[in-house]
């Protein structure tokens, strides 16, 4: 077996399973989960419609590269979205089966281990993902600790010149998970000064891209950021999703777009990878990335649940309003005790589940930078998630 198997750490859902393992919740109330990033709003019945009409594709073999159509229509959403010139559908824009296996199959293509001690970045607390497909790669991960005291931002000037020079890869995830952080366009210029003298690819991780609570204001984009700085692609390349814009997570639908060289490369990779979307989900795709209407109507609802939830959390946590994304990223505000023992306390006492912040990054520079916060998802109802948050509330009167 592939020794790099041996690197892997249990995923943070199994680690809360062993965490939670003969505690049993309080049988009084009903059980909230806010543990898992999983969208359980209703899926959009155009969705549900193109799927049952395009059922007849179950029975073609499908292509690397996706049809024609599905790519025209994942260029004109970008163009549509981050008001930048149209992306060449048959070169620049790539479907994958949702973001998470792009994620982890795009390190395995681009990393040469052929050149010595191969490095990834990425942010810390982090999607697992990034950490797994750094060790199965053959490479090191550098963890670069996203801190409050930073306004939780990769600071790239901290890392050393001696591992810049060995970086082949960046993993960067703007909206942020957990923080909700959106990358400025200063931040952007920093990067992509760094990948132009060190020569490191890019992976922006994007799924969160359509959750956001300002319709006018929505988060900024690295395509995006890279036109407005007047650059070309070089390197760049992004990871979106309809997981979350669409509440479709079971569909397992996204795109990677950017660098084509990159993509030129990345999609012969996937040719043997054997991993082309289904027909039937790539006619759902096509209704889903052309209609603006249902991703709007499901923004209205997180608008809710944060601008209610939030004030009420903020007599027992220390939280704010994210800038996008649907977590909350909380702070406990008695030091007494561990995020692991509080998330217990909620699941024993409230019935509420939440994922502790430490099992969401990973001991660097001195410090596990998840300590002492929680990660709640605020995926269920609006009704729920206001229960969930009143029963937190109850804490401080004990």
């Amino acid at each position: 077996m592939n020794p790099n198997l041996n690197l892997l750490q249990p995923y943070p859902f199994q680690r809360l399973r062993d965490l939670f393992k003969g505690i049993t919740p309080n049988p009084k109330l009903k059980s909230i989960n806010l543990s898992i990033g999983e969208p359980k709003h209703a899926t959009p019945k155009l969705i549900e419609d193109a799927l049952v009409s395009n059922l007849a594709g179950l029975a073609s073999y499908p292509t690397t590269i996706g049809v024609p159509a599905l790519r025209e229509a994942i260029s004109h959403w970008l163009v549509r979205r981050y008001n930048i010139p149209a992306l060449n559908p048959e070169s620049a824009i790539l479907p994958v089966n949702g973001s998470r296996e792009a994620l982890f199959a795009f390190a395995q293509a681009v990393i040469d281990q052929n050149k010595s001690n191969p490095v990834v970045i990425s942010p810390n607390p982090f999607y697992q993902i990034y950490e797994g497909a750094t060790f199965l790669a053959g490479a090191t991960p550098y963890f670069l600790n996203t801190l409050p005291e930073n306004n939780h931002a990769m600071d790239f000037a901290s890392v050393p010149e001696d591992i810049l020079k060995r970086t082949q890869l960046v993993y960067v995830c703007s909206p942020g998970n957990p923080s909700g952080k959106v990358m400025s366009l200063a931040q952007w210029e920093t990067i992509f000064a760094l990948s132009d003298r060190y020569g490191f690819v890019i992976a922006a991780d994007e799924c969160y891209s359509e959750i956001y609570f300002d319709e006018t204001n929505p988060p900024l984009g690295a395509l995006q950021a890279a036109h407005l700085l007047g650059r070309d692609f070089k390197n760049l390349v992004i990871f979106s999703s309809l997981s979350k814009r669409s509440n479709v997570p079971g569909m397992r639908s996204g795109f990677v777009a950017g660098d084509e060289k990159i993509i030129e490369k990345f999609t012969l990779y996937r040719t043997y990878h054997g991993c082309a979307m289904n027909p039937v989900v790539q006619a759902a795709s096509i209704a889903a990335w052309s209609d603006e209407a249902h991703v709007i109507e499901n923004r209205k609802l997180y608008v809710q649940k944060f601008s209610t939830v939030t004030p009420i959390l903020q007599n027992v946590l220390e939280v704010e309003m994210p800038d996008a994304a649907f977590y909350l990223w909380a702070k406990v505000k008695d030091k007494s005790i561990s995020d692991t023992d509080f998330a217990i306390k909620l699941y024993r006492d409230l019935n509420i589940t939440v994922l502790p912040g430490s099992f969401l990054a990973r001991a660097a520079h001195g410090t596990n930078p998840g300590e002492n916060f929680i990660r709640m998802a605020l995926v269920a109802s609006v009704e729920e998630c206001v229960e969930a948050a009143k029963r937190m509330q109850s804490l401080m009167y004990e």
